[in-house]
């Protein structure tokens, strides 16, 4: 209780930011759709939202040891805020981009932040409880976030962003007021992206496709939904049915993850995942019912995929390359979410709905051939690290995750 007391404004800060950055990218869709915007020109903003994450992963840490972490923290929420808020001066895809490019930066930026001086607070002793209930507060505020889509929606434009923009405003409060000490500003990790291929090809190719399917799906999601009869109040919970899947698969693909070959496992999961994409498009015609299961099994199936990937990729690394490694298969999955979002939705416009399936099952597939190749090249580590289900936040995760993976 004492270590949830220590840790609430930074997980209070989690929450707000959470809850105000997972609503802007629907509301966008939605909105901009209403505008009449292209589905490109909204899938377009969802690939600026990821480009703004690069930039921030990037820049965070650099900036922290220019100003601090409070400074920092400061500095990328008012960036948010403003994207968010700017959104109703003008009605414009192009503006709404670079707005998008800013909310990008400051979500990334944030979690920087947070997890360093989460990073920098946690002992050996509290460390599983401090990243269990990060994980917990993340992914809930995740979770809740898509339940607001549908509210927000049914409001004035005006005030819908509004409400998104005092959210964020509030995540500055809980963490620049609190009396805690800043602690010091940890080295920024190298990026090398090199380093995850020659680590593993089969990560790189894993989390590239976990990027494709999630970033697809959460961006460009709504305007399937649209597509296929959903009200906005049901797309909202189209998008946390997706959610709940993905959070409900990490225990059981954990236990699969070590207990068996994660080239199988990954493999096995890809699979699953091309099965969710065929059945989520049959059962488009079937109701809501129908359309909110499919929805959470392909999250069963393709969430767990960045993880796995990271996971098998951290089983040839030694334990001074994890936060690099880590930054490296971040940089990677970035790549990825930045191409997807303005593909999915151009291929939507030009061959319907199920495109968007199509494209994911695509990806998943090259993954599965790709994988049973690597599986003839070389064998697995008899030492493996333990599955753990690794946030796609910042280049600075892989800290917070070294010790875990290493133990033994």
């Amino acid at each position: 209780m004492r270590m949830m007391i220590s840790f609430a404004s930074l997980f209070l800060s989690v929450a707000l930011l959470q809850l105000s950055s997972g609503g802007v990218g629907p509301l966008d869709a939605l909105t901009g759709l209403s505008y009449d915007f292209t589905r490109a020109e909204v899938g377009f903003l969802g690939s600026a939202h990821f480009f703004g994450f690069f930039i921030g992963c990037w820049w965070a840490p650099r900036l922290m040891g220019n100003v601090g972490h409070s400074r920092a923290f400061a500095t990328f929420t008012a960036m948010g805020a403003i994207g968010m808020a700017a959104h109703v001066i003008t009605i414009d895809p192009t503006a709404w981009a670079i707005m998008r490019i800013a909310s990008g930066i400051c979500v990334a930026g944030c979690y920087t932040v947070i997890e360093a001086w989460l990073q920098a607070k946690v002992t050996n002793e509290t460390r599983g409880r401090a990243m269990g209930s990060y994980r917990i507060v993340d992914m809930g505020a995740s979770f809740m976030a898509q339940f607001m889509i549908g509210a927000l929606a049914d409001l004035e434009v005006y005030l819908a962003y509004n409400i998104l923009t005092i959210l964020c405003c509030a995540a500055i409060l809980p963490l620049t007021l609190t009396k805690a000490s800043q602690p010091e500003t940890p080295k920024a990790p190298r990026l090398r992206p090199m380093l995850a291929w020659r680590m593993s090809p089969l990560a790189v190719v894993g989390v590239i496709v976990a990027a494709m399917s999630s970033a697809s799906f959460r961006m460009v999601g709504p305007i399937y939904g649209q597509e296929v009869g959903l009200q906005a109040s049901q797309i909202g919970y189209f998008l946390a049915a997706f959610v709940a899947g993905g959070a409900l698969a990490q225990y059981p693909t954990g236990w699969l993850a070590d207990k068996y070959d994660r080239r199988w496992v990954l493999i096995a999961m890809s699979v699953a995942a091309v099965v969710a994409c065929a059945i989520t498009v049959a059962t488009a015609s079937l109701g809501t019912i129908g359309i909110m299961l499919a929805a959470a099994f392909f999250g069963f199936t393709s969430f767990p995929i960045y993880s796995i990937s990271a996971a098998h990729a951290h089983d040839f690394a030694s334990s001074e390359e994890r936060v690099e490694l880590s930054a490296a298969l971040m940089f990677f999955y970035a790549v990825g979410a930045i191409a997807a979002p303005w593909l999915t939705s151009a291929l939507i416009t030009a061959y319907g709905p199920a495109a968007l399936f199509a494209f994911i099952s695509v990806g998943h597939i090259a993954l599965v051939i790709f994988g049973l190749a690597r599986m003839r090249v070389r064998n697995v580590p008899t030492d493996r690290t333990p599955y753990v289900y690794a946030p796609r936040t910042s280049f600075t995760i892989g800290r917070l995750l070294r010790r875990s993976r290493d133990k033994s």
